[in-house]
């Protein structure tokens, strides 16, 4: 099981910062891609991670398991997808309602990334409650997982900002992303199935 939790908490990592990159190019027709865009951006992750590591530490107290774990992941894919659907509107009506692009490109932020960002940051403290069974190993568990989420998304960031915004429409590389996420949740859960 341990393979297949870092494999986990690997593309966890690796989507969450995916998306972050998508987000300077999907607010940019609106809001321009300066530093403020990226400020907001990059407030906006980190809030919603902040509480989404609050999140998953507290929920994975409460009788955790694979199959749990794997919906995290089918959640953070099904408010994923939606951005496909409504970042065009919602910034159109964002930006025709607020003047100030650093504030616009904030509230855009907000709406369009909050919400999945959130979930997704609950997968690191998940990861490390399924594999923690000796408190005296639970510092090197942790090391561990962060080490292979933070590779995750050093490589999502590498993909995306050199290869996929290249080779694909944003709302493709978004769908491949919802994809990758409902891919490895039903793995994780039919992997308890069978051992269970």
């Amino acid at each position: 099981m341990v393979p297949l939790i870092h494999l986990l908490a690997f593309t966890g990592g690796f989507v969450i910062m995916s998306v972050e990159l998508l987000g300077g190019k999907i607010l940019a027709p609106y809001f321009g891609s300066g530093v403020y865009v990226w400020g907001s951006i990059i407030t906006v992750f980190m809030l919603s991670l902040s509480l989404g590591y609050l999140l998953g530490g507290r929920l994975s107290v409460h009788n955790p398991s694979l199959t749990r774990f794997a919906g995290i992941f089918a959640l953070g894919a099904v408010l994923l997808y939606p951005l496909i659907l409504f970042a065009e509107p919602v910034m159109a009506f964002i930006f025709l309602h607020i003047e100030d692009p650093r504030y616009g490109s904030l509230v855009a932020s907000t709406f369009l990334f909050f919400l999945p960002t959130v979930i997704l940051g609950m997968i690191s403290p998940y990861s490390v409650r399924l594999l923690v069974t000796k408190v005296e190993e639970s510092g090197k568990v942790a090391g561990t997982l962060y080490f292979v989420s933070t590779l995750g998304s050093a490589l999502g960031t590498l993909m995306t900002s050199f290869y996929f915004i290249l080779w694909f429409e944003v709302n493709t590389v978004l769908t491949l992303l919802t994809i990758v996420l409902l891919a490895v949740a039903g793995f994780a859960a039919r992997f308890e199935a069978k051992i269970g």
